[in-house]
């Protein structure tokens, strides 16, 4: 199988595959599926995994693999806590499902509300907590995440505060049809590129929000695609901005076709050619503003 290619993770000094695993998807799983499921990251040579404590038995799921192969995978979790005492605590906690003594990132999760965004980055709150903890040696890089057509802007305003390793957000071509989060992208990319700023994307193969009537089993929030052309298209786009990378999807079923689109030479797309798929494929944005910004999960 064709190894997928590997970039500089921001400043980290990491060489990270370009498209990152996202644990979310074992977040349901038995050990034994589990275990099946990550030998996909070695036959395509993924050596990042992202996971979160909000993910299910994610981070337990990944523990027989770090327990001998922890230098093997740059590892990243999440808290989703803003004040700093219970930050700590879910940091500790997601350390000891993980059987590891730290973590290469530890993420300010869905850090997109106002409220929430004050409280994490004021006194007493997450960012000082996870400070700290890089401090003590339980982490090496802090980054931020978050959904919503907001979420770029706020990212921003993120790193006027702290200098972030990473920033995590929604990127498609259909989430970037909206021009004031197309606007705010672009303003963050280039931040990010000047800075040395590692910036994963999500949500590149999303079709849209479920609707009651739809019959598919349905193995994350969203909708994905399934078609294997129109998901090497999708990852295509998302490759064509130079240092981006893609977290995978939570659907586990959907792996394996995305690990080999990535790991093969992609098709060539354009705004036509794109187009024409968000209407052959009924894709419609995941985030509209002010109506369905937000979500629990990743």
């Amino acid at each position: 199988m064709n190894q997928i290619e590997r970039l500089p993770f921001g400043s980290t000094g990491h060489q990270s595959s370009r498209i990152l695993f996202g644990a979310a998807a074992l977040g349901a799983m038995k050990p034994a599926r589990a275990e099946q499921t990550l030998q996909l990251l070695d036959d395509y040579g993924l050596n990042h995994i992202d996971t979160a404590a909000s993910y299910g038995e994610s981070e337990l799921r990944l523990a027989p693999l770090l327990q001998h192969r922890r230098s093997d995978f740059f590892l990243a979790t999440k808290t989703g806590e803003r004040t700093g005492d219970r930050a700590r605590a879910q940091l500790e906690a997601s350390l000891t499902r993980l059987g590891v003594d730290s973590v290469d990132l530890i993420q300010l999760h869905n850090l997109a509300q106002e409220q929430d965004w004050a409280t994490a980055m004021g006194p007493g709150g997450a960012l000082e907590a996870l400070i700290q903890a890089q401090q003590e040696g339980l982490v090496r890089h802090i980054g931020v995440t978050g959904h919503g057509t907001y979420i770029a802007g706020m990212h921003l305003r993120s790193l006027d505060r702290y200098p972030f390793a990473s920033v995590l957000l929604p990127y498609s071509y259909s989430s970037m049809q909206f021009g004031p989060y197309a606007a705010d992208f672009e303003a963050l990319y280039e931040r990010c590129q000047a800075d040395g700023i590692a910036m994963q994307t999500i949500k590149g193969i999303a079709a849209r929000r479920w609707s009651d009537d739809d019959p598919d089993r349905r193995f994350s929030w969203y909708r994905p695609l399934r078609d294997p052309e129109a998901i090497a298209r999708a990852i295509a786009y998302v490759f064509a901005r130079p240092g981006v990378f893609l977290n995978s999807t939570s659907d586990a079923t959907l792996l394996p076709t995305v690990l080999e689109a990535a790991s093969q030479p992609l098709p060539a797309i354009d705004d036509a050619i794109m187009a024409a798929d968000q209407e052959a494929q009924g894709i419609e944005p995941l985030f509209v503003r002010d109506h369905s910004d937000d979500v629990l999960l990743d």
